[in-house]
């Protein structure tokens, strides 16, 4: 049976043909979508840090970058870190990424944020007058200690490591106050010390390195921290690495170090977390005075979970179809393959089974009244006594009508011609039992 054959078909047939297909079109389209992801958003918040800050520089070269694709970046500018993942955590706040230092996030509160990518090292500085003799953090305890601003990345991340040493509120002054007004506390002797989380390149880093009258701590037992916190990483800025004239700074720093990290909402879309991945490579592939060539960014962890969009793009790389064209037909490319294969894979073998299918479905009426007219004409073969000659013609006219009822498509004509010639064999044959009583 061809699909030509098809026209042939009555008009219920016909009917019941098209509400199959479309039952397994809706199937198909309806699995498609049910697991698909939906179109990348034109828009995304990303939340940074103060105007001064590394992460406001890094957000408008993030616009930058996401704009020649077609993606807003708005900026929410923040006090830093901590800000940055109560907003993520806050489903409600608009904030779809963010800024974020490894130490901050306390689980399993945070378990609903990921990394996307580790950008660089950011040591923990500890900046007092010079010629302070201090190198442990036990040697602040009773101080007056700047512990950046609320909401800032350093208080967050800063407090828990100087009450493993024991210096609390209840022994020290922990201030809370930006780095740039900290600075300026320090040199007239408000504070005794500040702390700042942050990379080499934070202005607030470089103008206490640079300063005279401060100096940066060195950490005689630096290399007892990471292994007690997996966030941490030891580092080492050598003497002269800033300046040689005046030597900044005057002598190696051995410092902890976490990482700044660029952090989302689990749910953002896969898409725009590959078109995050290539705006950090742009953004953060340089070598610094901390980083390796190559060495971010990068996906391994520091804390928080890492993005199963960032690992898939680092194991296999940018989809082939993003590689060869805008993002934006990219992404709708693959939405459409995505809609359209299942639905090839469904129906390219349903219609090359479909003539198998009514084929059947013709022949089940053909045999249909065979299977009666035979019935019948065992009876009449073997009937003796009294026979029922006119029921037997009655059912012999019957089974005819409904035989010329059937409509067939022209390839199975000959099997319907055979059962109208069955039927007149059997018509002789009762007609002549008829003549022989």
């Amino acid at each position: 049976m061809s699909l030509s054959d098809l026209l042939l078909l009555s008009r219920r047939d016909l009917w019941r043909v098209g509400i199959v297909g479309a039952l397994l079109v809706a199937a198909c389209l309806w699995v498609s979508l049910r697991f698909l992801e939906p179109i990348p958003p034109r828009r995304i918040v990303l939340a940074s840090g103060p105007p001064s800050s590394l992460y406001h520089q890094h957000a408008e070269r993030y616009k930058e970058l996401l704009a020649r694709e077609g993606v807003t970046l708005e900026e929410r500018m923040t006090e830093g870190a901590g800000d940055n993942l109560r907003l993520l955590l806050d489903r409600n706040s608009g904030v779809d990424l963010g800024f974020v230092q490894g130490g901050v996030a306390r689980f399993p509160e945070a378990n609903s944020v990921v990394m996307v990518a580790s950008l660089y090292y950011e040591p923990l500085w500890i900046f007092v007058r010079r010629g302070e003799p201090i190198d442990a953090l036990a040697q602040l305890t009773g101080k007056r200690i700047g512990m950046g601003a609320p909401g800032s990345g350093t208080y967050a991340m800063a407090v828990p490591l100087l009450a493993a040493s024991n210096v609390t509120t209840a022994n020290s002054t922990l201030l809370q106050m930006p780095a740039d007004q900290a600075i300026g506390a320090l040199k007239i002797g408000y504070l005794d010390a500040m702390v700042i989380v942050g990379g080499l390149r934070t202005p607030a880093v470089l103008t206490a390195l640079k300063d005279p009258a401060l100096g940066a701590v060195s950490l005689a037992q630096a290399t007892a921290y990471p292994p007690r916190y997996s966030f941490l990483t030891l580092r080492t800025l050598p003497a002269g690495a800033i300046a040689f004239v005046p030597l900044i700074p005057p002598r190696d720093l051995t410092l902890v170090s976490t990482e700044a990290m660029l952090v989302a909402r689990d749910d953002l879309h896969p898409a725009i977390v590959t078109l995050l991945l290539e705006a950090t490579r742009d953004e953060h592939d340089d070598q610094g005075f901390f980083e390796g060539p190559n060495e971010f960014p990068n996906i391994e962890q520091v804390d928080l979970r890492v993005s199963q969009d960032a690992l898939r793009h680092k194991r296999f790389g940018p989809s082939l179809l993003s590689r060869y064209l805008p993002f934006w037909a990219a992404a709708l490319l693959e939405r459409f393959v995505i809609i359209v294969v299942p639905l090839l894979v469904v129906m390219v073998p349903v219609i090359r089974f479909l003539p198998q299918v009514m084929s059947w479905r013709v022949r089940s009426r053909i045999y249909r009244w065979y299977g009666e007219l035979t019935l019948l004409e065992r009876e009449v073969r073997s009937r003796e006594g009294d026979l029922p000659i006119e029921r037997w013609l009655a059912d012999l006219e019957r089974i005819q009508r409904s035989a010329e009822r059937v409509t067939t498509p022209a390839s199975f004509a000959s099997e319907a011609y055979t059962l109208r010639e069955h039927i007149d064999l059997v018509r002789r044959a009762v007609l002549a039992k008829a003549g022989a009583k």
